[in-house]
């Protein structure tokens, strides 16, 4: 029996040692992250690399071997990241100073490019995010200094945060990110005057439209109505021409209703007294179908 395997603190020593390389051999790579195996700072592969499709299990993640004291691990999370943007200024085609806060979500793709994009083997994913702030604020300037404020609250938002993240996706590529969504949080006008002077810029060009809205529809409206009238004359003119006599016992018939009230538009009930001679023109309807 060796010397060595008599004395427990010698004993005690080889096993710290054991522990020690086998540390420095084995490594477990997590789902969540990706690892690049550097070896004397030169990249030999990639473990667990992000691709679209995945499914858990079957993507490399597990225990991995490397070369003790030479091969170096750099992790690189696998998951969906945040850049968020705050108080940053555009100016709108309609020349209205804003405020946005902005963020863009975007998943890291290529470790190694990100790795050697950012000159950074420890927090790989901070060093992207920042380089990806200033990326996303020129892409917020560039696409909505060429839209009005008011689209930002309509529809259209949606085309314009688009826009936003293909201008933003070709830049990312350089850092091995993919953008996932790019979003605003907030659209703000200044405080003070310029809040106020915009406001009733938009207040005005609102009761312009207004106006015109309801020019148009009077004026479509007195045409529906002349056409109506119209008709009607037609339609007066084509009975009279039938039967006279029979239009104007009609005719007289809705004077009576209108002038006795019976159609609820004439003289209020007992507030109009009319005295009229028998033989009178406008009563004749009465005396039957002779005429004086």
């Amino acid at each position: 029996m060796a010397a060595w395997t008599r004395s427990p603190i010698a004993a005690g020593f080889a096993a710290l040692a054991g522990v020690i390389v086998a540390a420095a051999t084995f490594a477990i790579v997590p789902e969540t992250m990706q690892a690049v195996v550097l070896r004397l700072n030169e990249p030999i592969r990639i473990v667990n690399r992000w691709q679209p499709g995945q499914v858990i299990g079957n993507t490399g993640a597990g225990v991995i071997a490397r070369v003790p004291f030479v091969d170096k691990i750099v992790w690189v999370d696998k998951r969906v990241l945040d850049a968020d943007l705050d108080n940053t200024l555009v100016l709108s085609t309609d020349q209205l100073r804003l405020n946005v806060d902005a963020f863009a979500r975007f998943r890291i793709v290529d470790p190694l490019r990100a790795i050697t994009s950012t000159g950074s083997t420890s927090s790989t994913e901070e060093r992207v995010a920042d380089q990806l702030r200033p990326l996303l604020g020129t892409a917020l300037r560039n696409e909505l200094g060429k839209v009005q404020f008011a689209s930002l609250l309509s529809p259209e938002r949606g085309q314009v945060m688009d826009r936003i993240q293909a201008s933003l996706q070709r830049d990312a590529r350089q850092y091995g990110a993919e953008i996932v969504d790019v979003r605003i949080k907030h659209a703000d006008l200044p405080e003070g005057s310029p809040l106020e002077s915009a406001l009733q810029r938009m207040r005005t060009a609102r009761q312009q439209e207004a106006n015109t809205i309801r020019a148009q529809g009077q004026k479509a409206a007195q045409i529906v109505r002349a056409e109506a009238d119209a008709s009607a004359a037609q339609v007066y003119a084509a009975a009279f021409s039938k039967d006279a006599d029979f239009y104007d016992f009609y005719r007289a018939m809705q004077s009576y209703r209108h002038t006795f009230g019976a159609d609820g538009n004439g003289p209020a009930q007992g507030s109009t007294n009319i005295i009229m001679s028998r033989d009178n023109a406008y009563l004749r309807e009465f005396e039957g179908r002779s005429r004086p």
